[in-house]
């Protein structure tokens, strides 16, 4: 091994290589081995029965291995599963024994997933076996069930990160750019991993081939792209592509998850598309503090696990990294085109893409994007910025957010923004705590206008626009959060937009007078994506299930008016698909 890395052992002491220690943050809590691994009642199983078979096992069989997809439901009546993954010598470690009472799976039980582990029986074993076909017809129908079983998905999935001793392996600097994008990834992806960094010595040849991904079988992908990386891993989730479903939903942000998750709840065969992870910008936000329900405050990549497993619960598919980069329409039926060419159909489909982060208006800002400039402040960029000033640029509550939540780990905070105050952009109760904190400074009418360092970003000046006066700092981050633009580029031609590239909706815009329906018949638009819309997570929320009331309408009187449409009960990998007679 190189001169400079951190070996195996180190990285595992090292807090913020734990990615389990992360996930446990954002849930709040701590190890919850009860929520992991439930008893199921007499009651339950007796109830399960009508899903399944009884199968009669040997000892020493493998149910799934690493890599295996839509995996079946097993319940142990008598004998025991033993669920292992590699370790560090090249052997296995077993990390959980699933005994009578209980039942196998995690994560990828509720999608379609690469298992990430292997599940073999331990002993001769009684096993009730529900197969992927029958699973989604017992969550939706056994709600204490579906319950037990989405809380063990994501407890276990946690505790399986946390023992990823030989997982994928992330190699690299930590400054890198594209380091920070893989480390991203596979936390807002909840797949396990560690990371291993990269000294600043050994040869520079070697140093430019990172990072790299050293997969559980071995291969190695130098600076790999996401899209390929999730193909590899097994993240993947492309639906039949020659299904046709009720809806489909692009964007996984809160609106998009609210629209999903109530589609799906009321019975129609829904998709999510997204490009990265689910969670949006919300899943970039430290905390939020002022959304109905939770009173101390909720983080935004914890809302984003809860909402997405609830999509998971009611049977949403995810088709997760390519974005869609094209959209056409014939005979009433929605084709989008994800980037590397495959295709997926709808009769409806819900625009929920969202915005992206505006940049300073500085000429080398993307030298410094993730080296030290940021569009997110949560406990991931935080450790980088440790004991070091740090700059937040913006006015409105994202912001304000951030800038608290750094005070709490950095030396200092300095909150730059260009109005005259924060008052008519930021909600009160953070512009009282900001005021407070002896660790914040409010530098208001001002810009940033120069960026230096390297490789890295160390030092950063900003002007007073009234004054002239110019400030340097040694500053170690930069928060930039000055708004978005919309991700509406693929629209372009499909939809009607504003001259700022906001969807418009509703009223003589719509194809119909509701407020989320835009130009061209059968697609909505919902959250910030929308002209008009208050960039605010519970609106975005509300539209995303408001608008099922709007899609249902509009499929129904889709199927009354044309002779041709005719519904079949087809089941395409678990959902109702409808299928297109013209096929």
């Amino acid at each position: 091994m190189e001169q400079g890395i951190m070996n195996g052992t180190q990285a595992r002491n090292n807090p913020k290589d734990v990615p389990g220690t992360e996930y446990l943050s954002w849930l709040g809590t701590q190890w919850r081995p009860d929520l992991a691994y439930p008893q199921l009642t007499d009651d339950m199983i007796d109830r399960l029965h009508s899903y399944g078979q009884e199968e009669v096992v040997p000892a020493d069989v493998c149910l799934y291995s690493h890599g295996d997809r839509n995996i079946d439901l097993f319940v142990v009546l008598e004998g025991g599963i033993d669920v292992s993954m590699p370790d560090a010598a090249g052997g296995t470690k077993v990390y959980n024994e699933i005994r009578s009472g209980n039942f196998g799976g995690e994560f990828n039980l509720l999608n379609s997933q690469g298992a990430v582990v292997e599940a073999r029986t331990v002993a001769p074993s009684v096993l009730l076996r529900i197969r992927r076909g029958n699973l989604q017809n017992l969550m939706r129908a056994e709600g204490d069930i579906a319950n037990l079983i989405v809380q063990a998905c994501i407890w276990r999935r946690i505790k399986i990160v946390e023992a990823a001793v030989s997982g994928a392996i992330v190699t690299g600097h930590s400054d890198d750019s594209q380091m920070i994008l893989l480390r991203r990834f596979f936390l807002r992806n909840i797949y396990p991993h560690r990371i291993i960094e990269v000294g600043e010595t050994g040869p520079e040849l070697v140093k430019t081939r990172y990072p790299t991904v050293t997969l559980p079988n071995g291969k190695v992908l130098e600076r790999p792209e996401i899209p390929d990386l999730a193909d590899e891993l097994g993240i993947t989730e492309l639906p039949d592509s020659k299904a046709i479903f009720d809806v489909i939903v692009v964007g996984a942000g809160p609106a998009g998850l609210a629209s999903a998750v109530y589609a799906a709840s009321e019975g129609l065969s829904t998709v999510i598309i997204e490009g990265i992870a689910p969670g949006g910008q919300a899943g970039t936000s430290s905390k939020i503090e002022n959304y109905l329900g939770f009173p101390t405050g909720i983080g935004g990549q914890q809302l984003a696990i809860r909402a997405q497993m609830q999509a998971l619960k009611f049977g949403v598919r995810f088709a997760i990294s390519r974005p869609v980069v094209t959209i056409s329409k014939k005979n009433r039926i929605h084709r989008l085109t994800l980037l590397g060419g495959q295709a997926l159909c709808a009769r409806a489909v819900v625009v929920a893409t969202g915005a992206q982060y505006r940049t300073l208006n500085v000429k080398n800002f993307r030298d410094y994007e993730n080296r030290g400039l940021f569009y997110a402040a949560t406990s991931m960029e935080g450790v980088l910025c440790r004991n070091h000033e740090v700059i937040v640029v913006g006015g409105g509550n994202s912001a304000g957010q951030a800038s608290l939540f750094l005070s709490g780990i950095a030396r200092h905070v300095h909150h730059v923004v260009r109005g005259p105050s924060l008052a008519s952009t930021m909600s009160q109760y953070l512009i009282s705590r900001i005021d407070k904190s002896k660790k914040i400074s409010v530098h208001t009418n001002s810009e940033i206008v120069r960026l230096g360092g390297a490789p890295s970003l160390s030092h950063v000046s900003w002007k007073d626009r009234v004054t002239g006066e110019s400030t340097e700092c040694e500053i170690g981050a930069v928060f930039v959060m000055i708004g978005a633009e919309p991700n509406t580029g693929w629209l372009f031609g499909s939809v009607q937009l504003d001259d700022k590239g906001f969807v418009v909706t509703g009223g003589e815009h719509g194809f119909e007078p509701t407020p989320y329906a835009t130009s061209s018949p059968g697609i909505f638009a919902v959250g910030d994506v929308r002209a008009h819309s208050v960039k605010r997570i519970a609106s975005a929320v509300g539209e995303g299930s408001v608008v099922i009331s709007d899609v249902h309408r509009y499929l129904t009187s889709c199927q009354d008016s044309a002779d041709t449409d005719r519904v079949s009960a087809a089941t395409v990998t678990g959902t109702r698909t409808i299928t297109d007679p013209a096929r």
